[in-house]
């Protein structure tokens, strides 16, 4: 199983046949360790048919803590020297493979320059990192990607896509892609991507405007409510990280926001989770909605 996964690391695919006529076992017992090392949490994807095969997300690096720092700098001063000698592609790929996941050990969360970004779930910061430097790379590069991605609804789809735009909106990080799916440009949540793939392929942008780019991207206008809402001073300072800091005004002794916001089933759920700090002025169907749901909640109590 290492074997297959330190050729996966240097070749990203190769076939189950390729697999078993290496290493002289079965069909079967190559699926088998495919499927222990699945297990074992390294992002592997197969398909089948003839241009099939097992694939190793590009996002994925040898564990920090798999080489010591010394195993590592005496590993690449020896791949150093032997290519200097040998002008082997394996042995450069291994070279830029092993300086990639030294990089990644010193610095997991810098994604270019001085900026530093975090944007994924707790505990999951490095693979978010990791998501985030090959979206990076390729809208800088025009490389295309191919990705398994999750929606919002919990369906699960394969798409190729080139990325054109890193977008940035309510502390999360999406891509604005052209999609070869549904051939036309969607936007895709970083944190849903599941695996990220390089294709091997590049592409040219296409021409788009700032104004095509559409930043309410999961809302319609059927879908945003205008809200009056108080704002106790205790709450002031998440309430200005949710709303915003201009949207929030003192009104007499009371603070006041009347903001557009995207009316989906976290709206109840994020003016609860305040404890009562934030109520609802308006609109009055709104406010009926977080009372009824405050009731269900203290009914189970």
């Amino acid at each position: 199983m290492l074997k297959i996964l330190m050729l996966l690391l240097q070749k990203r695919k190769i076939t189950a046949a390729e697999l078993a006529g290496r290493y002289e076992v079965s069909m079967r017992s190559i699926y088998r360790y495919i499927d222990e090392l699945s297990a074992c949490g390294v992002p592997l994807q197969v398909d089948r048919g003839r241009y099939g095969g097992i694939y190793l997300s590009d996002t994925y690096r040898l564990p920090t803590g798999y080489f010591t720092r010394e195993e590592y700098a005496a590993t690449l001063n020896a791949l150093d020297a032997m290519a200097s000698q040998i002008s082997d592609k394996a042995i450069i790929s291994a070279k830029e493979k092993l300086e990639s996941g030294e990089k990644y050990e010193r610095q997991e969360l810098s994604v270019c320059g001085n900026i530093i970004i975090d944007g994924g779930a707790w505990g999951d910061s490095r693979s978010f990192t990791e998501k985030m430097q090959i979206c990076e790379s390729a809208v800088n590069e025009n490389k295309s990607l191919s990705i398994d991605y999750f929606s919002r609804e919990g369906e699960h789809s394969k798409r190729v896509i080139d990325p054109h735009v890193l977008i940035f909106k309510q502390n999360v990080w999406y891509v604005y892609a052209f999609c070869h799916t549904k051939q036309d440009f969607r936007t895709f949540k970083i944190g849903r991507i599941k695996n990220a793939f390089f294709t091997g392929k590049t592409f040219e942008k296409r021409e788009i405007k700032r104004e095509d780019i559409p930043l309410n991207f999961f809302y319609s206008s059927d879908q945003l409510i205008n809200v009056k809402l108080e704002i106790s001073p205790t709450s002031l300072a998440d309430a200005e990280e949710w709303l915003g800091v201009d949207n929030i005004e003192p009104v007499g002794e009371t603070l006041v926001a009347e903001v557009t916001v995207p009316d989906d089933e976290n709206l109840v759920n994020k003016i609860l989770g305040y404890g009562g700090a934030v109520n609802v002025v308006e609109p009055a169907e709104l406010k009926e909605r977080v009372k009824n749901t405050a009731l269900r909640i203290a009914g189970k109590i």
